[in-house]
């Protein structure tokens, strides 16, 4: 089937295959989207009762439409065979997570809440699976929960296609009602949904047998082993819930997916601090919004940068209204050229209201259009095409600004109307190139950071006055230095006098303060003015994740982990699908020595990228603190690859081999550190992690008094990193951490 076409989809890979079906990936080429395709077999093709119940799945999907359901485009016949397309998820199954160990205790409840929620969704429309088990769960790369397979599924009213007295679905999963092929309700998926919690907190299934009906006779007569006893660190209400969900008389059970999901959500607040859980109450009541970036309707598709930057502008006069929440950009982002529909970003964003738009350039003619939509309803709340001259683009972006508040009814005081219109350049020319510039800075590479500082550079020629141009370039700098790109002594004190000229030109932009701290934290190692600049910045933007994610890096440098938590996990929330900040998350549990909690965080990350290199390269560290070298080995071997040419990584890399007992290998990474050495800037730091990890204490020390003179800025950390915790004692490691002025 690869390479052909069926209908209007183009086959281009398989998927999986399963009794009632080959799933397929294909390229829908009218809508110009990836879809799955599920063909029914060869061999049931001309089998009705096969057919009929594929065409029954169909129409079960067919009738929800919620972020948690797969949803089905259509259902076709190509050359006799009928075929379902549908929604294509990039993930992995819940089951296949599973594998890997018992899922973090936050990480659990989060998915059975949205899988209650899905399931709340189904039951409402008179569906019952039937066959929920962590097979027929996705877990997508942004960590949606997605209910596939309705090929079981009852609808009110329908056809029943099984015979009174025949056991459907999959024995382990059955509710005992089911195992005696009873009749059955909504309350036979809330036992499933039991089962597959016990899955995620025990790692394995409550009822198991070598045969299905001795599989049968448990679930109806026994109870499943105490999962107190299997994972003491479960609390008692999570043990509670699961065993009402798994009650054998449905009269005790949760009569209600709703009722189930209600428990787990207040178990889930119970978890967070305080200030999360009066942050997602207010979530729910502030007007909301997610800026997506604009569409290129040109004919040469080259307004990339053009379309981001619209977007970019959007947010960055939106954020400063009071009474207004916007998704931060990294989020709102991630939805660049997919096909998801407003609903399902609405929901992963935490927002009410999305906003989107194309942009078609013809000659120096501009046509914008833009169109507010609400997510629960999909109804357009707002739209508007804008026909203009290419200067004219502030006037249109301070008009969709100032439409798109009226429509939120969102009080504009008359100070907040003027900051939202307020312009940082009216020169055109500069205006495009700090676009440009943003463009490059937001993929974090070594050549993009190159290319962002000659945009940002050259914007600042055409409006030396142009505030965000050098906090751009301050960025960049600091960036640069933070990695280890450039010397830090090259790089923090450009990036200091670069904050500071954008706060002689506008001492308001909480984005420059923010640079200003991680400079006074990375280079100056001046606590109180770092920690001053912070909290100034979170005054002037409270919802800048950067300056919350920074903060915390600052929180953990000084020992206070708790608070460094509160933080990371604030950045988080307000920037719910960043890879980096998942990882800063990973990080401040892995210094509070909270190493599970650590491992959740970094694998939501590599969930959303598994090519993410700081994630591959920070998940080492939980893993030694765990004893699970083997683990550790794994992820460094597959990653290894992507860091030929990144010192920072490598350094980690050859520890982790060190630590392990792979000598060999620790060796080979620090001989590459040396090669690598000769082409560019390598900071001794990261050879000094590869032979701490050989057990070469004297040298190890030698190369940590040399990133003291050299001020490289992630020295710092060895204040409290667990790794280093059998050096602290050594009198030359004390005496550096005295010098530092720790």
């Amino acid at each position: 089937m690869i390479g052909k076409t069926v209908s209007h989809y183009k086959i281009t890979s398989k998927l999986g295959e399963g009794g009632m079906g080959v799933v397929y990936k294909a390229e829908d080429t009218r809508l110009d989207r990836e879809v799955a395709i599920k063909l029914l077999p060869p061999q049931l093709k001309s089998n009705e009762e096969a057919k009929k119940r594929f065409i029954h799945e169909a129409k079960a999907a067919a009738a929800l439409n919620h972020p948690n359901i797969c949803t089905v485009y259509e259902i076709d016949e190509y050359r006799n065979r009928s075929f379902i397309a549908m929604e294509c998820i990039e993930g992995v199954s819940l089951q296949a997570k599973i594998k890997s160990g018992p899922l973090g205790l936050n990480e659990a409840v989060e998915i059975a809440v949205e899988i209650a929620e899905g399931l709340q969704e189904a039951h409402s429309k008179g569906i019952i699976h039937r066959d929920i088990k962590s097979a027929n769960i996705m877990l997508t790369q942004t960590g949606r929960v997605k209910l596939m397979d309705f090929g079981l599924a009852r609808l009110s009213g329908g056809t029943q296609l099984t015979r009174a007295g025949t056991t459907v679905g999959t024995v382990a999963y059955m509710s005992p009602e089911q195992g005696r092929g009873d009749a059955v309700d909504d309350r036979t998926d809330i036992w499933s949904l039991g089962i597959v919690l016990y899955e995620m907190l025990v790692g394995d299934l409550p009822f198991k047998a070598d045969y299905d009906q001795a599989t049968i006779y448990l679930i109806i007569n026994e109870e499943p082993p105490s999962i107190k006893i299997l994972r003491p660190d479960v609390p008692k209400e999570f043990e509670r819930i699961v065993e009402k969900a798994l009650k054998k008389d449905v009269k005790e059970r949760y009569q209600s997916a709703e009722a189930l999901r209600k428990d787990l959500e207040i178990l889930r607040d119970t978890a967070r601090p305080q200030s999360q859980k009066s942050e997602k109450s207010e979530k729910r009541d502030t007007p909301s919004i997610a800026v997506l970036p604009f569409r290129d309707m040109s004919s040469q598709k080259d307004q990339d940068y053009f379309c981001e930057g619209i977007a970019e502008e959007l947010i960055n006069a939106l954020v400063k209204l009071k009474g207004l929440r916007v998704a931060a950009r990294t989020s709102a982002f991630q939805f660049k050229d997919r096909d998801s529909d407003v609903k399902t970003i609405g929901h992963k964003l935490e927002v009410k209201t999305v906003l989107e738009g194309s942009i078609r350039k013809a000659g120096n003619r501009l046509r914008i259009t833009a169109q507010l939509i609400n997510i629960e309803d999909g109804f357009h709340i707002w739209s508007e095409k804008y026909d203009r001259e290419l200067v004219d683009i502030f006037a249109i972006q301070d008009e969709i600004s100032l439409a798109i508040v009226d429509k939120l009814k969102v009080k504009l005081l008359g100070e907040e109307k003027s900051a939202l219109v307020k312009r940082h350049t009216v020169d055109q020319e500069a205006h495009n190139l700090y676009l440009k510039g943003l463009y490059f800075w937001n993929r974090r590479l070594e050549g993009g950071m190159k290319l962002a500082m000659e945009h940002f550079q050259q914007a600042i020629e055409k409006d030396p006055e142009y505030a965000l141009a050098h906090v751009g370039v301050a960025d960049t700098y600091n960036i640069t230095g933070l990695l280890s790109y450039l010397p830090s002594k090259e790089a923090f004190p450009k990036a200091k006098a670069a904050a500071k000229k954008a706060l002689e030109i506008d001492e308001t932009l909480g984005e420059a303060h923010a640079s200003l701290a991680l400079a006074a934290t990375f280079y100056d190692w001046d606590w109180p003015k770092a920690e001053k600049e912070f909290r100034q910045a979170i005054e002037l933007n409270s919802d800048y994740a950067t300056a919350h994610e920074w903060y915390a890096l600052f929180l953990l440098i000084m020992g206070r982990f708790d608070e460094a938590i509160i933080e990371a996990e604030r950045a988080r929330d307000l920037d719910p699908l960043s890879i980096i900040i998942h990882s800063v998350v990973g990080i401040a549990y892995y210094y509070a020595r909270r190493y599970d909690d650590s491992i959740t965080s970094h694998q939501k990350a590599l969930e959303m990228d598994r090519n993410f290199l700081l994630a591959n390269t920070y998940i080492t560290l939980p893993y030694v603190g765990n004893g699970m070298c083997d683990e550790a080995i794994e992820t460094v071997r597959n990653a290894e690859p992507m860091a030929a040419e990144d010192a920072y990584s490598l350094g980690f890399f050859g520890m982790t081999y060190g630590l392990c007992g792979q000598k060999a290998d620790a060796l080979r990474l620090l001989d590459m550190l040396s090669s690598l050495a000769k082409k560019r800037y390598v900071s001794p730091l990261q050879r000094a992690h590869v032979v701490w990890g050989l057990g070469r204490t004297d040298e190890e020390l030698d190369l940590l008094e040399e990133a003291y003179q050299e001020r490289t800025p992630l020295l710092l950390l060895l204040k409290t990193a667990p790794e280093y915790d059998p050096l602290r004692s050594h009198p030359r490691f004390q005496e550096l951490l005295r010098k530092i002025g720790f």
